[in-house]
């Protein structure tokens, strides 16, 4: 036999492959975590051939035990990958030959690599995303636990990074939490969307055996069949989906990161990471460095770098299967594992966080409570327009005296409008300020409160993807 008809495709081949051009082109070594989607699909599809009359119930017997004995190999480790095999589906078809003699053969008819691969795919992205989705859900309850259990402390809120208005430590946290909250609404609708079967697609054309391509996909747990057999193998809209959803929570953790990371450094002294996700310095001693978050804001960078160049292998592709497709399955596990680990690591810096309430409590100051000066006066019938001027004035009137703006006295004030009176002093109280903010939404403790109870229902509703 010639070397090249040991390949599935080799029939049309005379002479020698390059062996740099057989390394080339292999995928084993990583689309070998396909293997356990490969062999599933192969048994479904082994079964709808016997349906179809084109296989007896001896050989799907047969075929079916012989699948089962490959995959205990690879689970127990001992699958030999040996010259030749390719990829994960030639492996597998190879080894079963060699446990089952040639009625293997009979498996791959009116089946090709085109729309296997894409079965796998679909099937293995389906697993890993129910199993991300629930890294997902846990860490937004260890939020919103944390939220409800830290709603009393006060810390300063920044826009551009300076310190604009008091709000609660539990309402940053739960603005995390809404994102991920959206993140995980994303999620269920892409899995909706990868879950389409492309088997009994065939190469391109169909498949000429009438395969029941419904029974098929259900079998396989599918929820609906690829309509156009070139679409149908064609089609990673499911991956490109599936990085752009890593790439955006991704973004979302490394902004939390960021967060954690300048709240923990000595200048703010907001929180403190845990020694478990924390490192040392090898030349400074008294150095606790964020490494964890550090790495958290990295990852998003590697995350979006894969979807990037998985943009630019597939938008200039001519229609069906094309080898630079085989491009698609690296980016996809290197995002799944990336989104993995990286949801789990940010839940264990959240659970067991440290934050410093007395720290934050000191670093509100009075020119925070500006707006609410100008709110003051506008409960006193002033327009805001002019209140903002007036607050303004006020906080410049305080710079040039060098105090605090709650030292100016309501004479003080009085100077910039009639309006202010003695029960102006009660501007400056950070947690009367806070609980104003009481409406939908906003920083007051009910409404931290109410954020949580809609989080937990719907927590408690968001039961694992079937």
């Amino acid at each position: 036999m010639l070397e090249s008809q040991r390949e599935l495709w080799g029939g049309r081949f005379s002479g020698e492959t390059d062996p740099l051009m057989e390394r080339f082109n292999a995928s084993i070594g990583f689309d070998k975590r396909m293997y356990a989607q490969d062999l599933t699909g192969s048994r479904a599809y082994a079964a709808a051939l016997h349906a179809r009359g084109l296989i007896t119930a001896e050989e799907l017997e047969q075929l079916q035990r012989g699948l089962d004995a490959v995959r205990a190999e690879w689970e127990n480790g001992t699958f030999a990958v040996v010259a030749g095999d390719e990829d994960i589906h030639t492996a597998n078809e190879r080894r079963l030959g060699e446990l089952v003699g040639a009625v293997a053969g009979k498996l791959h008819t009116g089946r090709s690599r085109n729309d296997q691969v894409a079965t796998d795919m679909r099937l293995w992205l389906r697993d890993e995303v129910k199993a991300i989705r629930e890294h997902l859900l846990q860490l937004i309850r260890v939020a919103v636990e944390r939220a409800e259990r830290e709603q009393d402390v006060l810390m300063p809120g920044y826009t551009h990074l300076q310190r604009a208005q008091p709000i609660r430590w539990s309402h940053l946290l739960l603005s995390y939490v809404w994102s991920w909250h959206a993140d995980a609404e994303r999620l269920d609708q892409l899995l909706a969307r990868i879950n389409t079967s492309p088997l009994g697609a065939g190469a391109l054309a169909g498949n000429p055996f009438q395969v029941d391509r419904t029974s098929l996909a259900t079998s396989l747990g599918f929820e609906r069949v690829a309509q156009n057999s070139l679409h149908a193998v064609l089609d990673r809209d499911f991956v490109a989906e599936f990085l752009f959803w890593s790439s955006l929570v991704m973004s979302h953790i490394s902004r939390l990161a960021e967060d954690l990371i300048v709240y923990s450094s000595g200048e703010f002294g907001f929180v403190q990471l845990a020694d478990a996700y924390s490192t040392g310095s090898s030349l400074m001693p008294q150095k606790k460095n964020p490494d964890s978050l550090e790495l958290l804001r990295g990852k998003s960078g590697r995350a979006f770098g894969q979807m990037a160049g998985f943009m630019m292998t597939m938008k200039g592709l001519p229609s069906t299967y094309n080898k630079d497709m085989q491009e698609d399955k690296e980016p996809m596990f290197d995002a799944v594992d990336t989104v993995a680990g990286s949801l789990q690591i940010t839940a264990g810096v959240l659970a067991t966080l440290t934050i410093n309430a007395t720290k934050m409590q000191s670093s509100l100051s009075a020119d925070m409570l500006a707006t609410d000066l100008a709110e003051y006066l506008v409960r006193k019938g002033v327009p805001f327009r002019e209140t903002h001027h007036i607050s303004g004035a006020a906080v410049r009137m305080a710079e040039e005296r060098g105090v605090s703006l709650s030292q100016l006295t309501p004479d003080d004030l009085r100077q910039l409008h009639p309006a202010f009176a003695d029960d102006v002093a009660g501007v400056w109280d950070f947690e009367k300020s806070v609980e104003q903010r009481a409406s939908i939404g906003g920083t007051s403790r009910t409404t931290v409160l109410d954020q949580c109870r809609i989080l937990r229902d719907w927590l408690a509703s968001a039961t694992p993807s079937q």
